[in-house]
């Protein structure tokens, strides 16, 4: 399913306390995948264009799939899927959006810009991590990734 790299998921998250939430969850799904987290729109430009801190391959490897937050400090999410859309290097890249927001508006633009997947952010700490387990299980159990 993955060749033999263990694939990579990028978390651009701001929000510290979803993404130890996040991390804590995934780890009971018990599948394999490296976690990467950019916390800001500038930082994860950075790291999938390897640039900045992360000019080496290794601390910055491609990303197999990228779970994005819309709303982020710098360069939001929004304008992240649609550079990475458009940029033929990292366009088969998955990106599924993980976010707060349930405009109409936002839903529909990150469908435009070409994302994979829009999933609302439970507030409730159950439905989280039942959509953190359905989450991982299918993007790392079911389906076939592109090679990084």
């Amino acid at each position: 399913m993955f060749g033999q790299q263990t694939p990579t998921l990028l978390v651009i998250e701001d929000s510290d306390e979803d993404f130890v939430a996040l991390q804590r969850m995934m780890k009971g799904a018990s599948l394999p995948h490296r976690v990467e987290r950019c916390t800001d729109g500038d930082d994860a430009l950075d790291f999938l264009y390897h640039t900045g801190k992360y000019i080496d391959n290794k601390t910055a490897p491609r990303p197999s799939l990228i779970l994005l937050d819309l709303n982020l400090p710098g360069t939001d999410g929004r304008e992240i899927l649609h550079q990475l859309k458009q940029d033929d290097s990292l366009k088969m890249i998955p990106v599924v959006v993980f976010s707060t927001s349930s405009n109409p508006k936002d839903i529909e633009a990150c469908y435009e810009y070409g994302v994979n997947s829009y999933i609302l952010k439970p507030i409730d700490v159950h439905k989280l991590k039942m959509t953190i387990e359905i989450f991982s299980k299918y993007w790392f159990g079911v389906i076939s990734l592109p090679d990084s």
